[in-house]
């Protein structure tokens, strides 16, 4: 299969030399979108043989997946793998994906760090565990970890998505897109990692955007 890891990063110069060597040794392609970071995470990414769009300013993780996104459809790719550019999520864990789209044809899969969540701090495993519920029956189907922006979309299912969002609420846009359109979603566990680095969500502006989005579409719904 032909996959793209797609990598949003803003300010991620420590960790994204590492991402795309390791994503480029598991045989895929790298598309980094650097969100203006102010470092050098553009340079160091393409010498370690990344294509680089270069946001001259941030525009926030959504907007970035969703350029990513427009790039590599008009490529001849099978689908992309998303992967978050500050090294939460181990490369080594890109071979689960792959065995479950052989095994599965599988056209959309997210990774599950519930089953090992003993490094997750407490507020955001509670936070999480609420949200995939929430979310879960909204998709009409068990997502175990709907926070998790390491994933996979097939090409043709990602085309069919209508994506609109510009921050972290991407991965919710996504999930409750795919079950719109009746796509199977699965999972497949993922390991725990977090680094010292203050994290970039927001609670409460987030979890505004949150409910914010969620009450857009369930208005809107014609379902």
């Amino acid at each position: 299969m032909n996959i793209c890891a797609v990598i949003p990063a803003h300010n991620e110069a420590k960790t994204i030399g590492y991402l795309v060597e390791e994503a480029r040794k598991k045989g895929l392609d790298a598309l980094v979108i650097d969100d203006g970071s102010s470092d050098q995470t553009a340079r160091i990414a393409k010498e370690k043989g990344a294509t680089v769009i270069r946001n001259d300013k941030t525009i926030g993780k959504g907007a970035s997946l969703r350029k990513g996104f427009n790039f590599v459809i008009d490529k001849n790719y099978d689908g992309i793998l998303t992967l978050d550019g500050d090294g939460q999520h181990d490369p080594e864990d890109i071979l689960q994906f792959m065995e479950k789209i052989k095994e599965s044809d599988a056209k959309i899969v997210v990774g599950n760090r519930m089953l090992k969540a003993r490094n997750m701090p407490f507020t955001r495993w509670l936070t999480n565990k609420i949200m995939s519920s929430f979310i879960s029956s909204i998709c009409r189907q068990n997502i175990p970890d709907t926070q998790c922006g390491f994933r996979y979309i097939n090409k043709e299912a990602l085309k069919s998505l209508e994506l609109s969002t510009s921050n972290f609420e991407i991965e919710t846009e996504i999930l409750i897109e795919a079950g719109k359109k009746g796509y199977k979603i699965y999972s497949v566990p993922i390991k725990t990692i977090y680094q010292d680095h203050k994290s970039r969500i927001n609670p409460f502006l987030d979890t505004m955007r949150f409910f914010g989005f969620i009450f857009r579409k369930r208005w809107t719904s014609k379902d």
